[in-house]
């Protein structure tokens, strides 16, 4: 027996009495219909229209805006094509899947941090650990023209490492020779992305850690610490360079100095004395005896001016001037008085003797 017979219990509607889903699916037909001119016997494709209509605007005002950050820009693209670029701000655009938009951040700095072993141009091996902090420059060749472009520049990075490090000894690496290394790598690495067109402009490339491999580290510690030795020993060998030499060229010049001076007195003493020669022998032929004595008296003045003895050509007798100012004090005064009551006559020496006893 079917259970839609009359007088059977109609399992989808239970117990209850009241319209069914067949009722309830006919009366929003007839309400959907109704604004396109269908009514209770309208066709059923007008409510569809309705909805379809209104998931249609719904999707237009919902999708057809997008807002880009300050730090972004939107690459637009159409049915899968590149079409445009969008500036920060409000944009509009056609709804997906005609338009679809891809933020990128340019503004951003990012980096890439990668260790690797590599050979020297001396055939030593060293680890070089090494960081590069980039930017997007152009959006859209850095989503289109490379598959991966930070794996891309991952390895372009390695690649330019290992160019630089290969060309290089191992004591240039591990000397202070960083500086330059680090310019060319960066400079390599630029050339690279720019061959590959992926819109990214390398910043900023440091080389964290260059160090021998672990098997050799205290056989190059060893010889670093040599090479700090060596450079201290130049250090203060400069240094005492640098403060005995001026002291040897000031000596020297002032020797060359008073050599100069000395010539020079020499030189004049020289002209006078020949000058004084010339004068004296003008006054010789004027007046020779004249002339002779006083270069007889002028000698013998230069001659005895110092001489502690003194020749009385008298009575060719030799007396000794003894220097009494040199003496002991006091010594000098009792001598010269010795010396005046030997010279007075005897009475007059008596007298002075007893005016010194009556004192």
């Amino acid at each position: 027996m079917a259970w839609n017979e009359p007088g059977k219990r109609d399992p989808w509607r239970g117990n209850q009495q009241g319209p069914g889903i067949e009722d309830m699916l006919r009366r929003l037909k007839e309400r959907l219909g109704k604004p396109f001119g269908g009514g209770s016997g309208g066709g059923p494709g007008g409510g569809l229209v309705v909805i379809a209509l209104g998931l249609l605007l719904a999707w237009g005002a919902l999708d057809s805006w997008t807002i880009i950050n300050a730090r972004e820009v939107g690459v637009t693209l159409r049915f899968g094509e590149f079409s445009r670029i969008m500036p920060p701000g409000f944009n509009l655009k056609w709804p997906q899947p005609i338009e679809q938009v891809r933020k990128v951040q340019t503004t951003q700095v990012r980096s890439i941090t990668d260790q690797v072993r590599m050979l020297t141009n001396d055939e030593n091996i060293v680890l070089v650990e090494f960081n590069v902090q980039f930017q997007v420059t152009d959006a859209q060749a850095y989503l289109f023209k490379v598959k991966d472009p930070d794996e891309t520049l991952k390895q372009a990075a390695e690649s330019a490492v290992r160019q630089v490090v290969g060309k290089n000894t191992m004591d240039t690496i591990l000397s202070g020779h960083g500086v330059e290394l680090v310019g060319e790598t960066k400079r390599t690495l630029q050339e690279t992305l720019d061959d590959y067109g992926a819109g990214l402009q390398v910043t900023e490339v440091n080389f964290q850690n260059v160090a021998p491999p672990h098997e050799v580290k205290d056989a190059f510690d060893d010889v670093t610490s040599a090479r700090e030795n060596k450079q201290q020993i130049e250090n203060e060998a400069q240094a005492y360079a640098n403060k005995v030499v001026p002291e040897a060229r000031g000596e020297a010049a002032r020797i060359k100095a008073e050599a100069e001076g000395y010539r020079a007195e020499r030189i004049a003493l020289a002209q006078g004395a020949a000058d004084r020669f010339s004068l004296l022998a003008a006054q010789y032929r004027l007046a020779p005896e004249i002339t002779r004595k006083r270069l007889y008296l002028e000698t013998m003045q230069d001659v005895l001016a110092n001489s502690v003895k003194v020749l009385d050509q008298a009575g060719s007798r030799n007396l000794i001037n003894l220097p009494l100012e040199k003496l002991a004090p006091g010594t000098g005064n009792a001598l010269r008085g010795a010396a005046a009551m030997q010279a007075l006559p005897a009475d007059d020496a008596g007298n002075a003797g007893g005016k010194e006893a009556g004192r």
